[in-house]
């Protein structure tokens, strides 16, 4: 480790989720667990009293919090009403917006934290509805605002997408990506682009299963356990364009035409796969594809990522073949006159 990484890990982040709902007490919870003390301000405004709903998601987050026992100084977990959050937002050096998907919602929470917070704190959105161009719109200063897209359970699951827009300043990217590893999460980077990478993805996998089920091809349950079993299994150790590299972007060329002229447009293959086949980066055969390989290399790491098939499914195999526990409920065949 550098010096810079060293400092970096160690140093004081004064981080402030304005959000108290469920993506809000998870985050908080992920920033917990990796020691760090962190703000949750409940920032709904009602005539109702509040407290009891504060009370209930300290005691949540604190409740599921999976921290280490041997990490020192316990970190500390500070839940406040709106009045209360505004000493906290001027020393954060991180705010993280976790209020509901309301674009007038957020106008007013986020015009609120701008004026608070200092010129250098960064400011991350956790919508998945709005771009972060529409986002920045909402910041007198662009440049220090992102979206930190976290997928639910937030504490538990690894991955956040940080999307930036062309007025973000790429140090506030580095910023946000090292804290998000330093807690030990996965970030990536991707563009203000509608559906980031995970949900334009898993969007298209849930309609074709649901569309399968609609058309009587499978049930629920076989889909579900083809998906758990080959497709979620396979992916989670190969990337969706590594694998196409893997066994062969002409595998994929060639399946994509037979399912389009039996299944619709939806099948047809993007311009890139059709390029990659006419010019000969089909992958691994080739030595390119949507990734160099070093001939000389390419066998261990085949060797390395079966490795990685073996360990997942030691640990995944009893349970993929254990009785399913949820009953299906009968689909009626689509109507011909809807």
């Amino acid at each position: 480790m550098t010096d810079t990484e060293d400092t970096e890990a160690t140093q004081r982040i004064d981080v402030v989720v304005v959000g108290a709902g469920r993506m809000g007490q998870g985050i908080a919870r992920a920033f917990l667990a990796a020691g760090m003390d962190v703000t949750l301000a409940d920032v709904k405004e009602t005539d109702e009293d509040r407290a009891p709903y504060r009370k209930a998601a300290e005691q949540q987050v604190l409740e599921r919090l999976r921290a280490d026992a041997d990490s020192g100084r316990p970190p500390q977990l500070v839940v406040c009403d709106r009045e209360s959050a505004v000493a906290q937002l001027a020393d954060a050096d991180v705010v993280f917006e976790a209020v509901p998907e309301v674009i007038d919602v957020k106008r007013d929470i986020l015009s609120w934290v701008d004026a608070h917070v200092a010129d250098d704190a960064v400011i991350a959105s956790t919508t998945s509805t709005f771009l972060v161009t529409e986002i920045a719109d909402l910041i007198d200063d662009p440049s220090r605002v992102l979206n930190a897209h976290w997928l639910n359970p937030a504490d538990l699951m690894p991955l956040v997408e940080v999307s930036r827009s062309d007025r973000t300043d790429p140090a506030q990217v580095e910023r946000m990506t090292g804290l998000l590893r330093r807690i030990g999460k996965i970030p990536v980077v991707c563009g203000p682009a509608a559906g980031y990478i995970v949900p334009r993805l898993q969007v298209l996998v849930m309609n074709e299963a649901a569309r399968m089920v609609e058309e009587g091809v499978a049930t629920a349950t076989d889909i579900d356990l083809a998906v758990r079993a080959g497709l979620g299994t396979r992916f989670s150790v190969l990337g969706p364009l590594e694998f196409i590299d893997w066994g062969g972007g002409d595998i994929l060329y060639y399946a994509s035409r037979y399912l389009t002229a039996q299944l619709g447009d939806r099948f047809r293959a993007p311009s890139v796969v059709e390029d990659n086949m006419a010019t000969h980066r089909r992958g691994l055969q080739d030595h390119t594809g949507f990734y160099e390989y070093d001939p000389e290399s390419i066998a261990a790491y085949q060797a390395g990522r079966m490795r990685e098939f073996e360990a997942l499914l030691s640990l995944r195999g009893p349970a993929l073949r254990a009785e399913p526990v949820l009953s299906e409920r009968p689909v009626p065949p689509p109507d011909a006159d809807r």
